[in-house]
């Protein structure tokens, strides 16, 4: 062996250990996924060569026959993975087996709670990789060289997995990397042909390269050892090239735990192959679980991308809006060149169309999944029914499929749960609706017990209740659904329609003149607080409540706009009150104007607090209050 030089200690970052110690713990049930996390990995260092040498042929260093090759040894108890792929040097060793470089690490370390079960599922949303050698590993030695660099320069890093790694450099004649797991006492099953060709078979029969297992040989004593042969065991051919009638779901669910690095099934997937005009294959996956950092927009995204089966670029963020930023597969394009970029990516029509089509495909998909699997689908929107909402103001063109893909909590089940399609809404609607009702607040129960659904009640009318941070903005894009236009209770002067009888039109009218004189007061009492005062036609129970005005901005866009330092525009609520309550009768007959304006500004802030606003005077709001039940004791 070659001398090494350059020999260091280091210690891995906080969040390796703490990953370490938990797959070490946690994944204890499915030992087997080691070798097809590496040979992913491996499969990953050979594609990223592929492509490097396109620009830069003597990368290949006259070895241009890439392989993966798995081999053991019984006797030392060692289990040996080898690529000829990109390599590394030492500082990369230093970086990707160090460290967790990975966008979300806070919030995945964050979420973890301890409990075994659970964060098995954690960590498949997370990927693993090169870590879960340490599963069946005490100790794992990993000598790597990357293309490009001469031999002095390789690199051989070991550790136990415990809190610190040696690197050092020795010289290694090929490019690639060899990875040597140590097996701990108890794992001898997997130093063994028959158990390792049976895994490669089960997790990586898609990876489209040939993966090499030591055929086994005979000694014939007396004569010379024979020379070492290899046999590939797997299919070695590009899954998403194959007819879909010849790869079995089993198949397509490894495909996806291969590029997406999860532990868990897809929700669903779609195959297809485009001839014609532009000629690619596409193979495109919903995740069970969103990923930690799904909320973060500038987080890496997108398709992994082939051209002509050669690998050219991981997470091409070109060919899906953003709203499906979630969707993880392959596209392999005939028509593209092989030196593209991202900057080409952006301009080229070609990615205009393809983006459309995929774009289509993916919703197709969902919409079949909503359809055919109606629990997957709840479970999908559990997920990334958020950023689903994010669709209508980045997609026009599918608004409308995007809006049949929404769903709502309602007045018309009590679970709370975001459930309610809006096909079903319209399918419930009463006679002669042509709105479908909402109402935006900052939580279930706010909204589901707001005096603005008083009316609605009393007459038996369903109401959408928005409750995500996101929904006042999304329907400021959503005008209509099915030819009905959306309306929200809380905003300008409701008027039902055809739900409402001439006769009640008619007693509305009357009511509203007779109290002209109380609006008259309400509006000198409150002064600059509103913006007008009004009979409301919303109220059953509650004695007043605040309107919106139709242009001005709702709760939740202004605390957004707020959050992110923006400044909001002044606008003020309408006070609309309800003549039949009793605490109105007794305001109207209030002659002491002092006394009548405490009340009205008292009815004034109850109105806000049910609303989910704050006050803007808290101590004026308890100190009339309290007058008012000083008063009441005398």
């Amino acid at each position: 062996m070659s001398v090494e030089t350059q020999k260091e200690t280091l210690g891995f970052q906080t969040e390796v250990k703490q990953l370490l110690h938990l797959m070490i713990h946690s994944l204890y049930s499915n030992k087997e996924i080691f070798l097809r996390e590496l040979i992913s990995n491996a499969s990953d260092a050979v594609d990223k060569l592929r492509f490097e040498a396109l620009s830069r042929p003597e990368l290949l260093e006259g070895g241009a026959e890439l392989k993966i090759r798995v081999s053991f040894d019984k006797d030392a108890k060692t289990v040996t993975l080898e690529d000829n792929g990109i390599g590394m040097s030492r500082e990369d060793v230093i970086t990707h087996l160090g460290t967790i470089a990975k966008s979300g690490t806070a919030d995945f370390m964050k979420n973890l709670s301890g409990d075994q079960k659970k964060d098995s599922h954690l960590i498949g949303q997370f990927g693993v990789g090169f870590y879960s050698a340490f599963i069946v590993a005490d100790q794992v030695e990993v000598f790597s060289r990357r293309a490009g660099l001469p031999a002095s320069e390789g690199v051989h890093w070991s550790s136990r997995g415990e809190g610190e790694f040696e690197v050092a450099t020795q010289e290694k004649a090929d490019r690639g990397t060899r990875i040597v797991l140590h097996l701990k006492s108890g794992e001898d099953e997997f130093a063994d042909g028959y158990r390792l060709r049976n895994i490669i078979k089960k997790y990586s029969d898609h990876i489209a390269l040939p993966i090499e297992l030591p055929k086994e040989q005979i000694a014939v004593e007396g004569e010379p050892a024979p020379v070492q042969e290899w046999e590939t065991v797997n299919r070695a051919s590009a899954l998403w090239t194959r007819p879909r009638t010849e790869v079995k779901d089993e198949e397509y669910q490894e495909f996806y735990k291969h590029i997406a690095h999860d532990f868990e099934n897809p929700l669903s997937w779609s195959h297809n192959k485009v001839e014609g005009k532009l000629e690619y294959n596409s193979l495109l996956y919903v995740p069970a679980r969103a990923p930690f950092d799904l909320y973060q927009r500038e987080a890496p995204r997108g398709l992994k991308l082939y051209v002509q089966r050669v690998f050219v670029m991981d997470q091409a963020e070109s060919f899906l809006p953003l709203y499906l930023r979630f969707i993880k597969g392959v596209v392999d394009s005939n028509d593209l060149s092989l030196n593209v970029s991202r900057e080409i990516l952006q301009k080229d029509p070609i990615i205009d169309s393809m983006k459309s089509a995929l774009t289509k495909r993916v919703l197709d998909m969902l919409e079949k999944l909503a359809k055919n699997q109606p629990e997957e689908y709840k479970s999908f929107w559990k997920n990334f029914g958020q950023v689903m909402k994010e669709g209508p103001a980045e997609d026009f063109a599918n608004k409308e499929k995007i809006a049949s893909l929404l769903r709502f909590a309602s007045t018309s089940d009590e679970s709370g749960e975001q459930s309610v399609a809006l096909s079903e809404y319209l399918a419930r609607a009463k006679e002669g609706q042509d709105k479908i009702y909402y109402l935006t607040g900052e939580s279930y129960a706010q909204v589901k017990n707001s005096p603005h659904l008083e009316v609605f009640r009393k007459k038996g009318i369903e109401v959408l209740l928005l409750t995500d941070r996101i929904d006042e903005w999304l329907m400021s894009y959503l005008s209509d659904f099915d030819g009905k236009g959306f309306v929200d209770v809380a905003r300008g002067d409701l008027d039902l329609g055809k739900l409402d009888s001439e006769e009640d039109k008619k007693a509305q009218e009357e009511v509203a003149k007779d109290k002209e004189g109380l609006i008259e007061r309400l509006k000198t009492a409150l002064g600059e607080a509103v913006s007008e005062v009004r009979v409301s036609h919303r109220l059953t129970d509650s004695p007043a409540i605040l309107a919106i005005g139709e242009q001005d901005l709702g709760l939740q866009m202004r605390q957004i706009l707020e959050a992110s330092g923006q400044k909001v525009p002044d606008s003020k609520p309408i006070f609309e009150f309800n003549p039949t309550h009793p605490l109105i009768g007794k305001l109207d007959n209030e002659q002491n104007e002092e006394r009548f304006g405490d009340l009205s500004h008292i009815l004034f802030d109850q109105a806000a607090l049910a609303a989910g606003d704050s006050l803007k005077d808290p101590a004026a709001y308890v100190r009339r209050l309290n007058k008012l039940l000083v008063e009441l004791s005398v």
